[in-house]
């Protein structure tokens, strides 16, 4: 594959920003040492071998790693134009670098570092300044507001969302107004928050990990129908499920950042079934199944080493047999009016 292949499918603006997105986007928590660690080196390669194989939107985030996720986009980065590629950040937690974090229970293989929520108008200004330093820019192409919403917040989730509405959502529309970004919106992992916030603020984008897949699409129906009449782009993120449909030996261990129970396996075990009665390979139908809808801007895949990234790219232009979706329509595994490829 050449390193133009990536880009051949149609790629989508994001809102009314003029921001043009690859259809397949590097997710970079697992550089940040999600779950496991990985070496400087690797991490380096990386993101190299993305941006060779065409991959042109990297996204990120203060909590991946506490930094490091950022550190390492941005030293990979540095060799190549700055106007060859997009990048996503995103704001709402402050990171304390000479915390203790030795029993990693935020899932991050990093010794030192920690993360609290924060809001407000003076941390959003705190977090961006700290993530340019970090990325070696002095913009980022969209801002997101981190992991807002009831199921991340309980009881405090009223609180949140007004303080998401009064400072933070503002702030960063000032920083888009001053060109510190050219979008900003959402990055979050449930749908109900994204309709809270759209229907009260102006948002481009959201990055919604994990519910529009080829495994689930109930729970991101109302979302993926608002966002389209709104105008409001869509980030597909997880399209893996946190691994569930990753292996095309499988599925994974995991589903939704935890074991995966054993419907949840036995539901992927029959997507599977059907992939392979079609000889499709089912990572490559969970790649570019979410691209088929209309709002959907790009796929944002987390990526930890050269040959997942060379998974993911060849994986985007594979044949999928037109027969899987009707097959997987008539099990209820996809929702009616889904579209698809």
């Amino acid at each position: 594959m050449t390193t133009s292949e990536v880009t051949t499918r149609a790629e989508r603006a994001v809102g009314k920003s003029g921001i043009v997105l690859s259809p397949l986007a590097f997710g970079g928590a697992p550089i940040g040492n999600l779950y496991a660690a990985v070496d400087t080196a690797t991490a380096i390669d990386t993101v190299s071998r993305a941006w060779q194989r065409g991959i042109r939107h990297f996204d990120t985030a203060p909590y991946y790693g506490y930094g490091l996720s950022e550190r390492r986009l941005g030293t990979a980065l540095s060799a190549f134009d700055r106007k060859s590629f997009t990048l996503s950040t995103k704001v709402g937690r402050v990171i304390e670098s000479r915390r203790s974090n030795v029993d990693h229970a935020d899932g991050f293989a990093v010794d030192q570092g920690s993360a609290h929520f924060d809001y407000s108008r003076d941390g959003v200004m705190r977090s961006i300044e700290a993530s340019l330093a970090h990325l070696q820019t002095d913009h980022v192409e969209l801002l997101l507001l981190h992991d807002i919403g009831a199921l991340t917040h309980g009881a405090r989730h009223e609180h949140v969302l007004r303080q998401a509405l009064n400072e933070a959502l503002p702030a960063m529309a000032e920083l888009r107004d001053r060109g510190v970004c050219r979008a900003i919106g959402l990055g979050v992992n449930e749908e109900a928050v994204c309709l809270e916030v759209m229907r009260q603020f102006p948002l481009d984008a959201i990055m919604l990990a994990g519910r529009y897949t080829l495994f689930e699409q109930q729970h991101s129906r109302a979302v993926m129908a608002e966002a389209q009449a709104r105008g409001v782009a869509i980030l597909a993120a997880g399209p893996y499920n946190s691994g569930l449909l990753g292996d095309s030996a499988g599925p994974g261990e995991f589903y939704n950042y935890q074991a995966a129970t054993r419907e949840v396996r036995q539901k992927a075990q029959y997507l599977y079934d059907i992939c392979a009665a079609a000889d499709a390979d089912v990572g490559a139908a969970a790649l570019q199944f979410p691209l088929a809808h209309p709002a959907v801007a790009s796929v944002v895949c987390g990526l930890r080493s050269p040959a997942e990234v060379d998974i993911a790219a060849e994986r985007l232009q594979m044949p999928i047999a037109s027969a899987i979706w009707p097959a997987l329509r008539e099990l209820g595994l996809l929702c009616a009016d889904v579209p698809v490829p």
